[in-house]
């Protein structure tokens, strides 16, 4: 994928402040076509901004417009020992069963610990690899090799998604404790 088809929220952040001088030189100079291109041009860059966020998550992994990547083990065995650890503690509790209960709390808890784990490792593996292909991408177009600057891209992209799966994550988390 080449960076010009890339959702980019600096390119988002660019266009949105373009939009809003545009609308404003519009307004004040009392052209309604550039404030309406203004105004359009505003939009597009909230419409980027959002898409360059976007992020969808799977059993094992996340799709997002940059991409697919794979969640980190951790993460999936981490979640499943919560989903265990919760039945038995209610199982426990249900039964009047104080060291199932207990079994059930530790395990919910460890799952945490594990996810967690997992997602760290995630979040810093994207971050990464965000960087190092941004980097290695500007080079390798200065230099003018194409190859090298795709494969630059595909590794920034890769990572995108990665962090931004990770981001998903945490904030499902946040909206479940808001919840309760």
């Amino acid at each position: 994928m080449s960076a010009n088809n890339n959702t980019s929220t600096l390119k988002s952040y660019v266009d949105s402040a373009t939009g809003a001088v545009q609308n404003a030189a519009g307004s004040l100079f009392g052209s309604a076509g550039d404030e309406a291109q203004g105004k359009a041009k505003q939009q597009k860059a909230e419409a980027e901004h959002d898409a360059s966020h976007a992020a969808v998550k799977v059993p094992g992994g996340t799709i997002s417009s940059t991409g697919v990547a794979k969640d980190d083990p951790d993460r999936s065995a981490g979640s499943w020992n919560q989903t265990a650890g919760s039945a038995k503690e209610f199982l426990g509790g249900a039964l009047g069963n104080e060291s199932l209960k207990q079994a059930g709390r530790d395990q919910n808890r460890a799952g945490q610990e594990q996810e967690a784990r997992g997602q760290i490792s995630d979040f810093t593996s994207g971050v990464g690899d965000r960087v190092s292909g941004a980097v290695g991408g500007a080079v390798a177009g200065l230099t003018g090799d194409r190859a090298k600057q795709d494969q630059y891209q595909a590794q920034h992209d890769s990572g995108k998604t990665q962090q931004r799966g990770v981001e998903v994550d945490i904030q499902k988390q946040a909206e479940a404790r808001e919840r309760s």
